[in-house]
């Protein structure tokens, strides 16, 4: 009887021909999508190797064979549409359809919490719901996951920006692709990628740590965590259960149960090095995008000075994987947070923008200053209009041509004579303060490194500052606090940056 069985499967087996999987693409692409204008489009996925497999989008199309592992990448020439068009994908045996697809500009946002920031917890929420009827605004929202290697697809779905599909969706990024929308009149496809609480190291390629000097520390000990993390779930595992013994005869006693142990740290954790990067950055690569915005920095606060090798590696590494060239990165600087000290003095917050402000020298970077927009007690600044509008005012500026100012005063110089230190900005036009009010946030210092409040007068373009405490300065510093009391600002109401004059070592020098 199974030898007839066994038979009949050859002889069917032989009718049906050669069995063909069939040809895929990752979830990146689909329904609703948005392609980038002005720029070929990568499109990649898996077939049988050796098939040939064909990509038509609005009219242009390119072919290649998938190789010997099966996977396949061509890349269409641009794309000119009014409006929707369809990208077809065939093989020898299958074809994929995806319909309404817009060409226009694809931004990617990532980082943490302040980026995860939905729409429904923001500013004027329901207002905000409501009028968030944009057909040519597209979302992508990549699901949260942690991998141990480049993941090759994520689960996600494009969606038409519409009042049920934007409440869940990052506010920062939302409001950023909005503003560009109302500016420029073009579709906006919008890919949002975050984690709140992640550090940068989990957001960057491995490689990129492992071969820096200064970061490869964050990927040994990781490693390191690893190798110990079975042992360390067993005597978790022992120590939950006599803990779980322990509440509940401290519950029969009438007494405060003991504290629960800790789980400790293990391959699913959102800060493993680079584990963000393999998950929810890699499977997106290389999607066309005119560029990416960034909004993390609290979680590596404590190593800021780390920060400066860092997140420059970051985007860097980034670059090189999308094999666009220098495409434009945009973050934003650390808000004003935490109770406000009475007098100057050492901070890391102040340190991470500090190193934020140091990689603008990046090329084609750009940084939105919010140090007037933070809240004292809450982390997560209620107000993503602006944080979006003033990233929106780089791209715009920078990308796309718009006589916009995008920054507020940023610190170009100083010179000290006759007890005074004269300073210097670019951005400056207009020096002023927000509402006209006192001129505040600068502290000097002399030789001996102790700063008080300065008295500061705007002088045309230049901020001189004094005090009557330091006869001699050798060092100002402007917003160099968690949450500073600082007003300085050009014409166009842009913020003036934190900045200090000195670099005598921080708290978090040597921190890794």
């Amino acid at each position: 009887m199974r030898a007839r069985v066994f038979c009949l499967a050859v002889v069917l087996g032989l009718l049906a021909g050669p069995l063909h999987a069939a040809v895929t693409a990752p979830n990146i692409f689909g329904d609703h999508m948005v392609v980038q204008a002005g720029q070929a489009v990568p499109v990649w996925g898996k077939a049988d190797p050796g098939e040939k497999v064909t990509v038509s989008l609005g009219g242009r199309s390119a072919s290649t064979t998938a190789g010997c592992c099966g996977r396949w990448m061509v890349k269409v020439p641009p794309v000119k549409a009014d409006g929707p068009v369809e990208l077809t994908i065939s093989g020898k045996d299958s074809t994929l359809v995806f319909r309404d697809v817009l060409v226009g500009e694809v931004w990617a946002g990532s980082g943490q919490s302040n980026m995860q920031w939905p729409v429904e917890l923001s500013r004027d929420a329901e207002t905000e719901i409501a009028q968030a009827d944009y057909p040519q605004i597209r979302l992508f929202y990549v699901e949260r996951k942690v991998a141990g290697e480049p993941q090759d697809n994520c689960n996600g779905t494009w969606m038409v920006c519409t009042p049920e599909n934007i409440p869940e969706f990052s506010a920062v990024l939302y409001f950023f692709g909005r503003t560009l929308h109302e500016e420029l009149k073009r579709p906006v496809g919008l890919i949002h990628t975050s984690w709140g609480g992640t550090p940068a190291e989990a957001w960057t390629i491995r490689c990129a740590l492992s071969s820096h000097p200064d970061l490869k520390c964050l990927v040994d000990q990781w490693d390191d965590t690893l190798q110990k993390y079975p042992a360390a779930m067993k005597k978790y595992k022992e120590n939950l259960a006599a803990w779980e013994e322990a509440a509940a005869k401290a519950k029969a006693d009438g007494k405060p149960e003991p504290p629960k142990p800790g789980e400790p740290r293990g391959p699913e954790h959102p800060h493993r090095a680079s584990g963000l990067y393999n998950a929810m950055i890699a499977p997106i690569v290389p999607y066309g995008i005119r560029g990416a915005i960034w909004y993390q920095g609290e979680s590596n606060a404590g190593r800021a000075y780390q920060y400066r090798e860092l997140f420059p590696a970051m985007i860097e590494d980034w670059r090189a994987a999308w094999g666009q060239g220098d495409f434009p990165f945009y973050f934003v600087q650390l808000a004003n947070f935490m109770a406000r000290a009475p007098e100057p003095g050492e901070s890391e917050w102040a340190e991470l923008r500090e190193a934020q402000t140091m990689t603008l020298g990046l090329k084609n970077t750009g940084m939105a200053v919010i140090i007037d927009i933070g809240e004292e007690k809450d982390i997560h600044p209620k107000n993503k209009q602006d944080v979006g509008k003033r990233l929106a005012l780089n791209a715009l500026a920078k990308d796309y041509g718009r006589d916009v100012a995008w920054s507020g005063p940023m610190y170009k110089r100083v010179h000290f004579k006759k007890g005074e230190a004269h300073l210097w900005f670019d951005h400056a036009c207009g020096l002023t303060t927000q509402g006209n009010a006192p001129l505040k946030g600068f502290s000097i210092a002399g030789a001996d490194r102790k700063f008080v409040w300065a008295d500061a007068r705007i002088e045309g373009k230049k901020v001189v500052v004094s005090s009557p405490q330091v006869p001699n300065p050798v060092a100002v510093r402007y917003g160099w606090a968690n949450n500073p009391e600082c007003t300085l600002t050009n014409a166009s109401g842009l913020p003036a940056s934190p900045f200090r004059t000195d670099k005598w070592p921080g708290r978090t020098a040597g921190k890794r």
